[in-house]
């Protein structure tokens, strides 16, 4: 399976069932009442954080997600089956933005669920609607549309440490050594093209979760090289292991460059706690790596640690997995000092609402008006029927709407859309 860490797509929800207009037919009574029942809800679109998943590969291809839309009322008072929802398994780490780059969810737990896509409501039968004026309502509501929601899915992987550093300095090797992760290994630049995750297991109940970031270079933060494709991973970090080749021809440059991209990147990373670890000392004496370290340590800040290491002998691989197990601990102990205490409820995302505000526009000879919820009343509205008709007019009188028309000049016979639904003739 390959790796896929960004995807557009739209889901909608279902549709809500019609309402229903039928009468009682009873043996000897004459003229039975009203007995239309509601249309069901329309499904909502569930958005379902898991472990299992690791990529957005399954949004290749397909680019819609739809609910189930609710069946419409039946006789003698029967509500419409409501749809069933549609839950979708996402990987940990997947942010979800909406076309103006708003963040509208961001999966960090498993089995963490989000309403992405509001299912409609169903709409009344005409039982709903007797009343002591009106005895026999031939109408009902039309179901409600369901929630469309065009959608960015960007992945940020999740892990306890990030291996960063500049291309060939060892990364790939080092998680091949410590983890149960197989990355392909080669002796040129780019050879890691999608973020590699490996499971460190440090003794029978305690296990660190790595994820070897592809070789950045010079001016990656601005797109250069593999660009900052690959930066959104390390967000998700607690811990950075910066690895730098030994025999590389400047360590100070190698430090200095992998720290600026670092900076410039949309989110300063620096202040990530980090380990500096100095890779391919195998041939190397003593005398040679304390020149290094001490190269080293007076250029990083002096709450970062240098360590030197082999990944491809091994040595000091224990003192490493140490270092970083106890960063990532005290991170994950600042993290629940944070943790606020929330409810089992499933979060629910909803659209912008405009609440009981109205705008009217003039076209030419007619007038528009647009507004969340007087819209919501028109796509209920069976624009066939006079008396569901004569509803909505009721409505917009008894919200100001007809009142404000006729401020601005609203003449009889002259036309009325509510939105993109059916006209109204004054």
């Amino acid at each position: 399976m390959s790796f896929i860490d960004k995807a557009n797509i739209i889901f909608i929800a279902g549709d809500g069932g019609n309402g229903n207009i039928s009468f009682r037919h009873e043996k000897f009574i004459d003229r039975g009442g009203p007995d239309g029942g509601d249309g069901g809800n329309g499904g909502d679109v569930i958005l379902i954080g898991s472990n299992n998943e690791n990529t957005l590969s399954n949004f290749r291809y397909q680019k819609e997600v739809r609910a189930e839309s609710g069946n419409a009322g039946e006789k003698q008072k029967k509500h419409g089956r409501s749809g069933k929802d549609t839950f979708i398994s996402m990987p940990l780490g997947t942010v979800v933005y909406d076309e103006d780059d708003q963040i509208l969810a961001d999966i960090t737990e498993n089995q963490q669920k989000v309403v992405i896509a509001k299912g409609g409501r169903g709409g009344f039968g005409n039982a709903h609607f007797i009343s002591s004026v009106r005895q026999a309502p031939r109408f009902a509501e039309k179901g409600e549309p369901g929630e469309a929601v065009a959608a960015r899915l960007e992945l940020k992987s999740i892990a306890d440490v990030g291996l960063i550093g500049l291309p060939n300095a060892g990364k790939s090797t080092l998680l091949s050594v410590i983890s149960n992760a197989r990355p392909e290994i080669a002796n040129y630049p780019f050879t890691t093209l999608t973020p590699n995750l490996g499971v460190a297991d440090l003794d029978k109940h305690n296990s660190l979760l790595f994820a070897d970031i592809p070789g950045l270079i010079e001016g990656a933060a601005k797109g250069k090289g593999l660009g900052d494709e690959f930066l959104r991973h390390v967000e998700r970090t607690l811990v950075l292991v910066h690895l730098i080749d030994a025999y590389g021809e400047n360590i100070s440059k190698a430090y200095k460059t992998i720290q600026k991209e670092l900076k410039l990147y949309s989110i300063d990373l620096t202040d990530r706690p980090q380990i500096v670890v100095i890779n391919k000392t195998e041939a190397l004496d003593e005398k040679a790596i304390t020149k290094l370290i001490t190269k080293l340590e007076k250029i990083v800040p002096k709450n970062v640690k240098v360590i030197t290491i082999s990944a491809a002998t091994h040595k000091n691989l224990d003192v490493f997995l140490r270092e970083v197990s106890k960063l990532v601990g005290n991170q994950k102990k600042k993290a629940l000092n944070k943790v606020v205490k929330q409810s089992n409820e499933i979060l629910v995302i909803r659209l912008p609402e405009e609440g009981a505000t109205y705008k009217i526009s003039k076209r030419k000879n007619e007038y528009i008006v647009t507004g969340k919820n007087i819209e919501k009343f028109a796509s209920r509205t069976d624009f066939d029927n006079p008396e569901s008709v004569q509803r909505l007019r009721d409505v917009m009188k008894k919200t100001g709407v007809i009142q404000d028309l006729n401020r601005q000049g609203l003449e009889r016979g002259q036309k009325i859309y509510v939105g993109n639904k059916g006209e109204l003739i004054y």
